[in-house]
């Protein structure tokens, strides 16, 4: 699904007017009938909805929402906030119909010299937002500022029709002092808004939706985004088929650089994602400590055995190799350095580096030149910010990411909710599976088992980290649901690989 800045999003919508055709009141409707269904599904006639609706668009689909529910039967309370002397068109058509029902309940809010006259709101009513739309293009301060603050303080569940008021969703919101709806839920039109799927944005976004209001599918197929939201039937079609006559040899030889002394747990959690994620063959070289760690641990595994006794010192014989996978548990010695400087300096395929990987390459960032293009990076944030250095918001974390990623020629995977996969190419997906369950020790090390295993078996770079990732999230999802968020493990993950790979066939 494409991303859309809302420049782009305007003109999807002046592009369906124009050439589907249809009357912008009309679309207007489209989008209410769709918000309806989404809310009556949930939502039932005892619950009182308080409506507040600004004087633009985001106020017209308000009101036309407010319309469809009344008619339904809904006990619908619509207060309109008399911010400017102005209206939009659409609005004033919407306002025109909803005070022709009968049973219209319609008041308006003002500041006077008493103040604002705010309704009692409790935690069994059910507040829709509908002030300002994703066109916003300043903070929202002084009366309508107000009227957001005593949102926020009701205790009833809160809806934010398009995007929460307040909240910017190309730019950085938080430092511009405004105020911002703080929503449960945000019910976005077509598309979902970049903002939903940064961090520094969660509080006031909550959980989002996707509403089709039937946006022409020429522009959405023909606009040209750099920003995509990644979906099971986007992975679905990446998925290879395994053919009937093939062996352990067409699936990839996988290489994993891993473990040191005291940490051979990770080398084994991401053996075995590798081994669960169909490689063919699986060698893993680790410190002679590890050997018999390794060995009973994971049988299937071949090993290769490093010269010293507690960490990674030398490179075996590359050309064998399909993909390389390093990091998890490698420490930082500096022997185990210059066997990674060597490594990058003599593999000429796409490899994989995680964790110290990672850490050794921020304090030796001149050897970023020797990695093989389309290698794939996967730092967690504080990773991150070793290699790139510090960012004062999300936004410019992620134009650090794309920078990154296209001055190095690689692929930066950056973990975490909706983790961002940030190509050569400076486009970038974000991920929609995955629980906070999966914020556990050892769940980097999976991923970058899968990761590597992906490579092996011949996917190009961006393919496998937008389809391992998936499924790694996928595989979380699933355990969550029998363990619950507070009890997974990284080996829950592993566990659910299978089913999560089936689910992609299914």
């Amino acid at each position: 699904m494409k991303i859309l800045p809302v420049e782009k999003i305007r003109e999807a919508d002046a592009y369906t007017i124009a050439n589907e055709p249809i009357a912008d009141i009309d679309l207007m409707e489209r989008a209410a009938t769709q918000l309806h269904h989404w809310i009556t599904k949930r939502v039932d006639r005892s619950h009182r909805f308080y409506v507040f609706a600004g004087l633009g668009n985001n106020g017209g689909d308000g009101l036309a929402l407010s319309r469809l529910l009344t008619v339904d039967g809904y006990d619908v309370q619509v207060y309109i906030v008399r911010y400017s002397s102005k209206n939009s068109e659409s609005f004033q058509i919407n306002y025109d119909r909803f005070k022709k029902l009968a049973n219209k309940k319609l008041h308006e809010i003002q500041k006077d010299a008493e103040g604002i006259a705010f309704p009692v709101i409790t935690d069994d009513d059910v507040v829709v937002d509908a002030l300002f739309g994703s066109g916003l293009t300043r903070p929202v301060k002084g009366f309508p500022g107000e009227i957001i603050q005593r949102i926020n303080r009701t205790p009833a569940v809160k809806i934010a029709i398009d995007i929460p008021s307040g909240l910017f969703a190309d730019q950085p919101s938080r430092s511009a002092s405004g105020t911002i709806v703080r929503a449960d839920y945000t019910l976005s039109f077509q598309f979902p808004k970049l903002a939903f799927l940064l961090p520094e944005n969660d509080d006031f976004v909550g959980s989002w939706h996707v509403l089709d209001i039937g946006l022409h599918p020429k522009f959405i197929q023909d606009v040209e985004v750099n920003d995509y939201y990644v979906r099971q039937n986007d992975v679905s079609i990446i998925l290879k088929p395994r053919r009937k006559f093939s062996h352990k040899g067409t699936y990839g030889h996988a290489l994993l650089i891993a473990g040191s002394y005291g940490k051979m747990g990770a080398a084994i959690l991401s053996a075995h994602a590798a081994l669960r994620s169909g490689v063919g063959l699986l060698h893993v070289h680790v410190p002679q400590s590890g050997y018999r760690i390794m060995q009973t641990a994971l049988p299937e595994a071949m090993l290769s055995i490093d010269r010293y006794e507690n960490y990674f010192s030398d490179v075996p014989e590359l050309a064998r190799f399909t993909a390389v996978g390093i990091g998890p548990g490698l420490g930082t010695m500096l022997q185990s350095q210059m066997a990674l400087k060597l490594l990058i300096q003599q593999y000429k395929l796409p490899m994989v580096l995680d964790a110290d990987a990672l850490n050794i390459l921020s304090e030796n960032k001149t050897w970023l030149a020797f990695l093989p293009h389309y290698s794939i990076l996967t730092p967690h944030p504080k990773e991150f910010e070793r290699l790139a250095g510090s960012w004062k918001d999300d936004f410019e974390r992620l134009e650090k990411q794309r920078a990154f990623a296209v001055r190095n020629q690689v692929v930066v995977v950056l973990k975490g909710a909706h983790t961002s996969i940030c190509t050569p190419k400076g486009d970038c997906y974000f991920n929609s599976t995955g629980n906070p369950g999966m914020a556990t020790a050892g769940s980097g090390d999976v991923l970058t088992g899968i990761l590597t295993a992906l490579l092996a078996q011949g996917y190009a770079s961006v393919e496998a980290a937008v389809l391992g990732v998936y499924l790694h999230g996928l595989a979380g999802d699933i355990a969550a649901k029998k363990q619950g968020q507070e009890a997974l493990i990284s080996g829950d993950i592993i566990r659910n690989l299978g089913k999560a790979f089936k689910k992609l066939v299914s």
